[in-house]
């Protein structure tokens, strides 16, 4: 078949060449329309539930919300994993689904089960998180004014800016982080509810009966008319407000104003944010939808930004502080430039050793042509350009077919003068089609353990594996159509009897190496195995983690203070640490805002003690204090390592996102405890914290707070409300109005605010002006809030976190100056030594948690390809003697790869893992070709020394070509130190190295292994 259609291709010359072109054409109109992005993303198919009830306190969330929205949840199809967080305020249980669920197919089975759901009167019914995922944060802008309030810049962000942005193409959410929210306050005073002898409940009737809007139907007043009928009662003002009336006695109305004062307020603080040390401002939010190009989504909302700012205020602006596409496109710019240096490399060393300007073009013809293949087949199976998918190809792998190809006809062009062009082509082509087209096959096969992959590491190399071999099948079609063409096209016969002159200075230096191995076969085969050994045990030395930290251009400083602290002190703090920082680092920090507590879509929720920090950095040629964001980081923790009350965490913005999505957790590592009773959890959590401490490598190892947090209780004593006569609603209403109850809504054209009532200041300043709350018995007198209820001062949870509907606790930290791998493994060794009482139990999060699922994945999946490749080279020879030979050329090839991680001080990653399995297909392809000649001239009667002498120096050239093309190609990788580079540096050090080991093997020691094994009545196979 394979003849047939070489054949067939310099038969119809022309239409393989229309064929060609228009596979270009395609290809540049599927590289127009590919989605673009930094890395691939990697967070699992999840939906938030959000629940929000301002005043409640974690433990009430938890028992009135989390428990049974887990509960409506639970038994749902595909489900994964269940975790929830109740905080003051907020309700949220993420539902994670099995990966290649459909994410609309997921929302609809939850928003099904939560139609069923029943939830305490007043509680607001949950709602879902939008369709984003962790790469889906890809916009931050603050609006600020020196000439506004905070609540007049949070109303032109919500009501302006924001449903401006919503309209954008790809757009999931537009959030809003702190400021004040606006509402319509309407402050109660109790002594004049008993002076008048109302209650809480009478003014709450009044303002949700006196203002609504009531549909009357119709009425016919004529026949053939109908008129509708529409009754207008909405108040749109605080005069308004305050003339509502509330009651009347004898005669004389009692107005809301008799009782209450209206006035602008805000909704329970939750969030701040502060920018650059000046104070407080507001930040948006612009989340793109799941499976958008966020190139082209951050670039839209840019330009409806610009349009939007036109409708702001006077004096009031915006200012975009983090934009996804300075990242995307840094990366894209490391991808271009090692493709295009790994391009020239090759073409380089192609037109070197082929010694001829035609077929170096021709050869070099093959990376285009691949790429625009690839570019077709990314489009159709919805593969995004980024790192991981473009970044890891090298255009040596892609063209080794052609160059086996072109090298084999400018060989015989140039010996044979006796048949025409077309036949020596042909012939030619059909001698080496079978190293050819096996030599790619196989380097798909040992890239296929990736497409196997799961979880983040399935999501992350899979697109990768994917364009080699779409570029691969590619080239590998390409090698035995369009090859052959070109080469009875363009390249001349008699083209030059002379070899270049660098192929015979290498055969003069090979020749006498050559006949020693073979004089010295023993020796060959003792120091061959040696340095197996050897670099298995240094194999065991290195260590190990899941991929390297890429380098986003930003860092994230999440920070935690005391329990019980006020959003006030968050913000002053924040302030504080800006203003230090842009001290310290003027020629390194671009700019820098804080995040603190949760936005008003609860995408990120943390408490008031919890910040965020992000600092954007300037370009590393301006920087001063560091070389690499690395040391950056470690200056940045040294400054801030003195301030009190404090404790620090860093990280990336990218990064966190998808930490926290995937498993909850902000760092390297999170060691999870879980049990009911917070007290054991917490001596659990600090005996892991101290081992932490005392293992080499940790940096900043915390325990997440959970308890803490100050709560002032209300608890009603049923004798004494009886005997006065007070009902407990009553005073559960009192309660609630220091919080805040909402009534309505306020209507100001097009914009709504809430109505609130709430009680006057000096009622809720403090815990003795609470206890003085006065409250109407059932005869009219005054009782002060203290005579029937206990208020008292106590310590609860800030937080509670659970998994699968257990309590849990963290307890986290980041790796530095050590691998993750061998730093788990002795904190792993020392937990174990602990005691856990029953019903309590431990897990391992985070980043180790993906290394240890891709190893196992691993260990069961490269055994079977490298059986297959044996299968495969076994069907090739009809040889197993042939295969194995071959075969040996991968471990020997890791050999190289092993070293070349210990010299240049690296761990093993998956990234490297990668590299190994690369580099196996490229070993396995030089023994091919270098056997496949033998076997040839066995064919040929000639004895087995002289067949193994004359394949090794004639396969001299393609053997090293092929090498030297596969390695020059990955060497601006393994250079590389730009945004983005640090994931392919493994991967480019292991190919490197392992090469050269692999064709030091090929051109030394399959000869003497032949030589041993070899049979001289071989012949080859038939096709």
């Amino acid at each position: 078949m394979l003849n047939k259609l070489i054949e067939f291709s310099l038969i119809n010359r022309f239409l393989v060449i229309t064929l060609t072109l228009i596979l270009a054409g395609t290809g540049f109109l599927s590289l127009s329309k590919l989605s673009i992005d930094a890395f691939p993303d990697t967070t699992p198919i999840q939906v938030q539930i959000n629940t929000v009830a301002p005043a409640l306190n974690p433990v009430e969330i938890e028992q009135q919300i989390t428990f049974p929205v887990e509960l409506a949840i639970s038994g749902l199809p595909k489900l994964k994993l269940v975790r929830s967080i109740s905080k003051f305020g907020l309700s949220q249980v993420v539902v994670i689904f099995e990966d290649g669920t459909d994410i609309y197919f997921a929302r609809q089975l939850v928003m099904e089960r939560l139609q069923s759901l029943e939830l305490p009167q007043n509680t607001p019914q949950p709602v879902l998180g939008p369709v984003a995922t962790g790469l889906g944060e890809v916009f931050h802008y603050l609006v600020k004014s020196k000439a506004h309030d905070l609540t007049q810049i949070t109303t032109a962000q919500n009501w302006i800016i924001k449903p401006q942005l919503r309209m954008v193409p790809g757009v999931a959410e537009i959030n809003t982080w702190g400021g004040f929210e606006k509402q319509y306050h309407v402050l109660i005073k109790p002594e004049l509810l008993v002076k008048y002898h109302l209650t809480f409940k009478d003014i709450f009737e009044a303002l949700e009966y006196n203002n609504r809007n009531i549909g009357g139907g119709t009425i016919t007043p004529h026949e053939g008319e109908a008129f509708l009928v529409h009754g207008l009662g909405v108040v749109s003002s605080i005069s308004e407000i305050e003339n509502i009336v509330i009651d009347a006695k004898d005669g004389i109305p009692i107005y809301i104003r008799d009782i209450a004062t209206v006035e602008i307020g805000h909704e329970i603080r939750r969030a701040a944010v502060t920018a650059n040390g000046k104070g407080e401002q507001v930040l948006g939010l612009g989340f793109m939808l799941m499976g958008e190009n966020s190139h082209t989504v951050t670039q839209r909302l840019k330009n409806k930004l610009e349009e939007a700012k036109k409708s702001l205020p006077p004096g009031m602006t915006v200012e975009l502080v983090y934009d996804r596409t300075d990242l995307v496109d840094a990366v894209l710019d490391t991808v271009k430039k090692n493709l295009f240096e790994g391009a020239i490399l090759v073409i380089a060393i192609l037109f070197i050793f082929l010694g001829n300007l035609r077929a170096g073009l021709i050869v070099a013809l093959a990376i285009p042509l691949s790429m625009l293949f690839a570019f077709n087949a990314m489009l159709y199976f919805g593969i995004a350009g980024s790192l991981m998918s473009l970044g890891a190809l090298d255009f040596g792998l892609v063209v080794d077919s052609s160059v086996i190809m072109v090298e084999n006809n400018v060989h015989h062009l140039s010996t044979e003068d006796q048949r025409s062009r077309l036949n020596i082509v042909r012939d030619a082509s059909i001698e080496v089609r079978k190293p050819t087209m096996f030599g790619e096959l196989i380097i798909m096969i040992v890239y296929l353990p990736i497409l196997f992959l799961e979880g983040v590491e399935g999501k992350l190399f899979r697109p990768m594996a994917l364009t080699v071999i779409f570029a691969l099948a590619g080239s590998m079609i390409l090698s035995m159509t369009l090859m052959p063409v070109l080469c009875s096209l363009f390249i001349r016969k008699k083209v030059k009897k002379k070899e270049p002159w660098l192929i015979r200075a290498l055969k003069w230096l090979y020749r006498p190496i050559l006949h020693l191995a073979l004089r010295l076969k023993f020796l060959v085969i003792i120091g061959a195995l040696l340095l197996l050994i050897f670099s298995s045990w240094i194999a065991t030395r290195l260590g190990s983690e899941f991929i390297p930290r890429l380098e986003e251009g930003a860092v994230v400083v999440n920070t935690v203070r005391l329990a019980g602290v006020s959003l006030e002190e968050s913000v002053r703090y924040g302030s504080r640490i800006e203003k230090i920082l842009l001290d310290e680092f003027p020629n390194e920090i671009k700019s820098i805002w804080t995040r603190t507590g949760t936005p008003e879509v609860a995408t990120d929720p943390m408490g008031l003690e919890v910040s965020d920090i992000f600092i954007t950095l300037k370009s590393k040629k301006e920087w001063r204090r560091a070389k690499t964001q690395e040391e950056l980081v470690i200056q940045l923790s040294r400054t801030l390592q003195g301030l009190p009350g404090m404790r620090s965490a860093f990280t990336q913005p990218i990064e966190m996102r998808v930490n926290e999505m995937i498993a909850g957790i902000r760092t390297d590592l999170g060691i999870k405890i879980f049990g009911d009773d917070f007290d054991i959890l917490i001596q659990l959590a600090e005996q892991v914290e101290n081992i932490l401490k005392r293992t080499y490598g940790s940096a900043e190892p915390v325990t997440e707070q959970l308890t803490g947090q100050p709560v002032l209780q209300i608890r009603i004593r049923p004798d004494d409300i009886a005997r006065l006569g007070i009902s407990r609603n009553d005073i559960l209403l009192a309660v609630e109005c220091i919080g805040g109850r909402k009534i309505g809504e306020i209507r100001e054209g097009q914009m709504r605010f809430a109505l609130v009532t709430r009680l006057k200041q000096q009622y809720r300043q403090n815990p003795q002006a609470i206890k003085e709350i006065l409250l109407r018995t059932v005869d009219g007198k005054q009782v002060l809030l203290e005579k029937v209820a206990d208020v008292e001062l106590v310590e609860g949870p800030t937080v509670i976190n659970r998994e699968w509907g257990h309590r849990r606790i963290v307890v986290s930290c980041n790796v530095r100056d050590r691998d993750v791998g061998s730093f788990v493994g002795e904190v792993k060794k020392r937990i174990n030594e602990l005691k856990f009482p029953p019903g309590y139990s431990i897990d391992y999060g985070g980043q180790f948690e993906n290394l240890e699922r891709a190893r196992l994945r691993l260990t069961i999946i490269v055994p079977l390809a490298l059986l297959l490749i044996l299968i495969l080279l076994y069907t090739t020879y009809n040889s197993m003697r042939d295969a194995l030979i071959i075969f040996t050329g991968v471990p020997f090839a890791t050999i190289g790869g092993i070293l070349a991680l210990h010299l240049r001080g690296m761990p093993f990653t998956i990234s490297a893992g990668v590299g190994f399995i690369a580099l196996s297909g490229v070993a396995v392809l030089n023994g091919l070709v270098m056997v496949s000649r033998i076997r040839k001239l066995l064919a040929e009667r000639k004895t087995l020394e002289h067949a193994i002498t004359e394949a090794a120096e004639s396969r001299l050239r393609a053997v090293l070509m092929t090498a030297l093309v596969a390695s020059f190609g990955f060497i601006p990788m393994a250079l590389a130190t730009s945004v983005g580079a640090e994931v392919q540096r493994p991967l480019a050090t292991v190919v490197i190295g392992g090469i050269i080991t692999a064709t030091i093997l090929t051109l030394v020691v399959l000869p003497v292994l032949y030589s041993f094994f070899g049979k001289e009545d071989n012949h080859e196979p038939k096709n």
